[in-house]
């Protein structure tokens, strides 16, 4: 059973290739539902760690390979095809060559990727993120991502429609989502020891929020999920 938390970290990283080719070949919305899944693997191989109490540096070092991939690549990899899909269909924005323009994109979208293998080496060598997070979770920033992808598609908003097409907006959510993953903002980590409310003020806190925004907007609510995180994060300092 000892290697059986590093098995569902396989998975995670299974789940992140599968969604690199579905949004390789445009199939973003698969692509983001792949991405969900290697989410659930990776919390459940943590999970299953303390549950079994088989922790090893070899287990520690494969969950970050994985979620570079899963978490850093591949929704690196959506966010190029929406800044070249959406720079293709914005007639106001000429870039002379195809190469050119994929190059640019291509250099923009990098740096998802780049900035969440800096943040996941950061975290393994500090000793003091064990119950507060600094910067932006890996996970989170893939969520933050697949959820324009996932509410666009199931609530049919115009809102996303004109947020996706919007080449200027994309590349500001993806170096806002990117530079928030190095920087050293406090945020809550969602590993619970107990259910007791002290010490989980903030942790309850967001999934009060997030059933709220559920119950009142539906699908819609999934690309607050990430503000709403980090709101409640503030909060929490103050306990």
């Amino acid at each position: 059973m000892k290697h059986f938390p590093n098995f569902i970290t396989s998975l995670n990283l299974t789940s992140g290739f599968i969604a690199i080719i579905f949004a390789a070949n445009g199939h973003l919305v698969t692509a983001s539902w792949f991405i969900l899944a290697a989410m659930i693997f990776d919390f459940l191989d943590g999970f299953s760690a303390r549950l079994l109490k088989t922790y090893s540096a070899i287990g520690k070092e494969l969950d970050s390979l994985a979620d570079v991939v899963s978490f850093g690549v591949a929704p690196g990899l959506i966010i190029y095809h929406l800044l070249y899909d959406s720079i293709s269909l914005n007639s106001t924005i000429s870039i002379n060559t195809d190469v050119l323009k994929a190059v640019i994109l291509m250099l923009i979208a990098a740096i998802m990727p780049v900035c969440g293998a800096i943040r996941l080496a950061i975290f393994n060598l500090d000793s003091t993120q064990a119950t507060t997070f600094k910067g932006l979770p890996i996970p989170a920033n893939a969520l933050a991502v697949i959820s324009v992808i996932i509410a666009g598609n199931y609530s049919q908003s115009q809102l996303f429609n004109s947020f996706t097409g919007s080449p200027f907006l994309l590349i500001i959510f993806t170096i806002i989502l990117s530079l928030l993953m190095v920087t050293r903002i406090p945020l809550l980590s969602l590993k619970v020891s107990s259910l007791k409310l002290k010490g989980n003020e903030g942790r309850y806190i967001l999934a009060g929020l997030v059933v709220i925004c559920f119950a009142i907007f539906g699908i819609l609510a999934m690309p607050l999920i990430i503000p709403l995180y980090i709101i409640s994060s503030a909060i929490s300092l103050l306990f």
